[in-house]
């Protein structure tokens, strides 16, 4: 049995390999027939045999925007057809246009740039801009004061990975390696308490929001924010408590600096731990636990 190929389609097969998704040009052509064999100028691929057939369009002249068309999974279903009452197989785009909010479309659309995954915490950088005058805002969860998110998000140090914390954050005295002087410090204490609004001379720690023992980057402004209330603080027990839980490897360091970036009097739920009798213990495995020491002594 022949394939009917429509005129305006060019068949002509080009290799491809790249996975990418696509916007497709309206009239994706039918061919005739039960089994749709291979078209006879590469239309279109046998790709796979397992009860029923799947075909790999590669028609250049269909798709749009690309150099090169991406590979597409599609299923060939019998419908209706007008003509002549024969059965013609459909040719329908399966999994492929189902990410990234594909749709049919007849214009090109220039490729979007690639973009740090949603979740991704700042790498540190001591040259980021300091907020302006009175442009951030305390918040607070359960009496205890938050930084604003917009201005504090906090940063990470690229050194500290998970395959470096036994040289890095799990070495005892390491912190005070990478802590920033007070000569540093106490100029921007004084840039991030008018960011923040607070009255002079209001009593409270200058604190990296993910602490150094934990990875985070020791002087840039957005990890660091006025923190206020008595020295220490319960923050302090937070950070020691979550040091513990990464270097007994109870958790991973990144979901760490991340729960404390983004609150931490709920770091402990967000990891899933949970502390009791001095022990950190994870939440869905009691018996796993490790001693909450004091951690780092200049680690906060």
């Amino acid at each position: 049995m022949t394939v009917k190929k429509p005129p305006d389609v060019n068949t002509t097969a080009k290799p491809f390999t790249a996975p990418v998704c696509c916007r497709v040009a309206r009239n994706i052509p039918t061919f005739g027939g039960p089994a749709a064999p291979q078209a006879r100028r590469g239309g279109a691929v046998n790709a796979h045999e397992a009860g029923r057939s799947w075909t790999a369009v590669r028609s250049r002249s269909r798709w749009v925007g690309l150099s090169s068309p991406p590979p597409l999974l599609i299923q060939e279903i019998p419908v209706p057809s007008s003509r002549s009452g024969i059965g013609r197989w459909a040719v329908v785009v399966l999994a492929a246009l189902a990410v990234a909010g594909c749709h049919v479309s007849d214009a090109a659309t220039p490729a979007s740039t690639s973009a740090p995954a949603a979740g991704d915490l700042p790498v540190g950088d001591s040259a980021a801009a300091m907020p302006g005058p009175g442009t951030c805002k305390l918040g607070s969860r359960d009496g205890q004061p938050l930084p604003d998110p917009h201005c504090t998000p906090g940063a990470v140090n690229p050194t500290v990975r998970q395959d470096t914390i036994k040289d890095t954050i799990c070495q005892a005295g390491w912190t005070k390696t990478v802590r920033p002087p007070t000569s540093k410090t106490n100029t921007m204490k004084a840039a991030s308490a008018h960011s923040y609004n607070l009255a002079p001379g209001e009593k409270g720690e200058y604190d990296h929001l993910i602490s150094l023992e934990l990875g985070g980057a020791p002087d840039d402004p957005r990890n660091l924010w006025v923190e206020p209330g008595t020295i220490p603080n319960p923050k302090d027990a937070v950070e020691n408590k979550l040091h513990a839980a990464v270097c007994s490897g109870l958790i991973q360091l990144t979901p760490a600096q991340k729960a404390i970036a983004g609150n931490w009097v709920t770091a402990f739920d967000t990891v899933g731990l949970r502390v009791a009798d001095g022990k950190v213990c994870l939440r869905d495995r009691p018996t796993s636990c490790v001693n909450g020491h004091r951690g780092d002594e200049d680690g906060n």
